[in-house]
């Protein structure tokens, strides 16, 4: 009990719980919009893309998170247009982006001196590591997110399950699938800090998945999902620090326990 109470009470355990309480909010939110108009492999796309934009942020020394915001945003239009204006399937169009990204991004690797650490972190995660910026950012983004959906909360829902249906009532279908777009891409790319671009995607979808299993009312489905998100987000940090176990993995193994 005295080993737990001293952990808690150092600082980078206490930003970490915070942390996660944030992402875990934010993340189970939109989540739901995620499997609801099937973007897992969007999600997964841009989670595994963010080895592009460290190794960009590296080469360059531009500071990480900026950086990976920026190029997340830009890599999920990019995609989405391309998709958009050619005749290819958007699956497609969504492996060939993973796949050109990540083999970029293993290239630019090559020529990144001493990075295999901040490499590894980037691909597993440590929520411990996380900063007074990112909990800024985090807050801000939850806040927003939260207005977001009160405000279009209607709007989003017919987008999420008749598209035919918003355009016939004239809804601007395109301004809130690409604002959606931005808000997840900078979601994911906050999320990497914590659980890594390998999990990313699973830490989105998982609550929200198992809140479909549990309840078919919208509103309903949106609480249950932010609140399994922050729950095992908790669940997973305090098992990671007390068995010193790598966080990213042990959060998003709560969530798959609780599914």
């Amino acid at each position: 009990m005295n080993n737990l109470t001293e952990l808690l009470a150092e600082p980078f355990m206490q930003r970490a719980l915070v942390g996660g309480i944030l992402l875990g909010l934010v993340g189970g939110l939109l989540g739901c919009f995620v499997i609801l108009r099937g973007l897992s492999l969007f999600g997964d796309t841009l989670g595994h893309a963010g080895i592009l934009g460290i190794v960009i942020s590296a080469l360059f020394q531009l500071s990480p998170t900026p950086t990976l915001i920026v190029f997340a945003i830009v890599f999920g239009i990019g995609v989405r247009l391309l998709s958009e204006r050619t005749q290819l399937g958007e699956d497609t169009v969504l492996g060939i982006a993973l796949a050109g990204s990540v083999s970029l991004g293993m290239i630019g690797f090559t020529f990144v001196k001493g990075f295999r650490g901040n490499l590894s972190a980037a691909l597993f995660g440590d929520i411990l590591a996380i900063g007074n910026w990112d909990l800024i950012l985090l807050f801000i983004l939850l806040v927003f997110t939260a207005i977001g959906l009160y405000l279009t909360l209607p709007q989003q829902v017919l987008i999420s399950l008749n598209l035919d249906l918003a355009r016939v009532q004239k809804l601007p279908v395109l301004t809130y699938q690409y604002g959606f777009i931005i808000l997840l891409a900078i979601v994911i790319a906050l999320s990497i800090r914590a659980v890594g671009i390998l999990l990313v995607n699973g830490f989105l979808v998982i609550p929200a998945a198992t809140s479909r299993l549990l309840c078919h009312q919208f509103v309903p489905f949106l609480t249950i999902s932010a609140s399994l998100g922050m729950t095992t987000a908790l669940i997973g940090i305090g098992v990671s620090a007390w068995f010193n176990l790598p966080s990213g993995p042990c959060m998003v193994m709560a969530q798959l326990f609780i599914f």
